[in-house]
């Protein structure tokens, strides 16, 4: 197994007071370790397997021994996932994870047996948008959406630096409400993975992108390479990211009707389309039911890393050791 050494620590300095945490996502899996002051003492990522729920297990507690070494910890740090989807009330068994293989499995237990220490885990959008409130983009505001845009399409909402989950663990889950405002063409949508039609994910995910790119010119690219292609003039390419910011706005908009945060956060891989900060709030404000419909769209402080640092502050400090 690869382990990918991101971050050197600083030899001889054991970490006393620290935290750890763990992103799972679609295609890696990160890991770091933070000192009681936030500062990063070691990070690591590795791919992430793919339909295999041992294998995920047994990657996740192979990275977390790697990162004890790195870190140099004297005592195990209190660990915290950031994962897909939630833990069902009740039974915490994993729900609504686009990584179906973790589905119906005690996820934290068999990682706390595996790894013998406690674990808390969090849905990734959630981790993330704590990531940003607390010393990210965000920092200082009063109300936070959080949207994780890459394989799949989660929000996380936090409103006086705590996290809303919900009663049922799905608290931020706008992936799966549907596209507002569609067109004909737009109705009823592909199929979701979760087994209805036209939800966000289905439309605003960088998958959903390049299938709605390949659907158009039958070009099979990525979300990255479209950006490319239409920064180099490609009317196609133009044309898919046109839809795909119209669609991610009006999900938007109907967010801030529900929720009506001071500031939204992008993060995933599509956070890097900086063409998408000037282009939201223009498109969202239609939609708005406000006389003032401007919303703040901001990208993150800490990029891809975020969500794995807010994974880690689920525990505080004086509790992580």
């Amino acid at each position: 197994m690869s382990l990918d050494r991101l971050t050197t620590p600083n030899p001889g300095a054991a970490v006393s007071a620290a935290r750890m945490g763990i992103d799972l996502g679609g295609t890696k899996i990160e890991g770091v370790v933070l000192d009681s002051a936030g500062k990063e003492r070691a990070r690591r990522r590795v791919k992430s397997p793919q339909g295999d729920y041992a294998a995920t297990i047994e990657t996740i507690a192979v990275l977390v021994q790697s990162l004890d070494r790195d870190a140099g910890c004297d005592v195990s740090p209190g660990l915290g996932i950031g994962m897909p989807g939630s833990l069902a009330p009740g039974t915490e068994l994993v729900q609504n994870a686009n990584s179906i293989w973790l589905n119906g499995k005690p996820f934290g237990r068999d990682i706390e047996t595996a790894l013998r220490r406690p674990v808390r885990l969090a849905n990734d959008a959630n981790c993330f948008t704590l990531s940003e409130v607390t010393d990210g983009a965000a920092q200082g505001a009063r109300s936070v959406f959080g949207v994780i845009l890459g394989t799949g399409c989660g929000g996380g909402l936090v409103v006086d630096g705590r996290l809303i989950d919900g009663p049922r663990g799905i608290g931020g889950e706008w992936g799966h409400n549907p596209l507002p405002w569609a067109d004909t063409g737009e109705h009823p949508g592909r199929r979701c993975w979760c087994g209805r039609f036209g939800c966000m994910e289905t439309w605003v995910s960088g998958p959903a992108l390049a299938a709605d790119h390949a659907l158009a010119t039958g070009l099979h690219i990525d979300a990255a390479s479209i950006a490319e292609r239409a920064a180099r003039g490609d009317g196609l390419a133009r044309a898919a990211l046109d839809r795909h910011a119209s669609r991610l706005a009006r999900g938007l908009a109907h967010v801030v009707n529900l929720f009506d945060p001071e500031i939204i956060v992008l993060g995933g891989g599509l956070s890097k389309l900086d063409y998408l900060y000037a282009e939201l709030p223009r498109r969202m404000a239609p939609f708005v039911f406000a006389s003032e419909p401007f919303v703040h769209v901001v990208s993150p402080r800490w990029g891809d890393s975020s969500g794995v640092r807010g994974a880690a502050r689920l525990w505080p400090v004086h509790e992580g050791t």
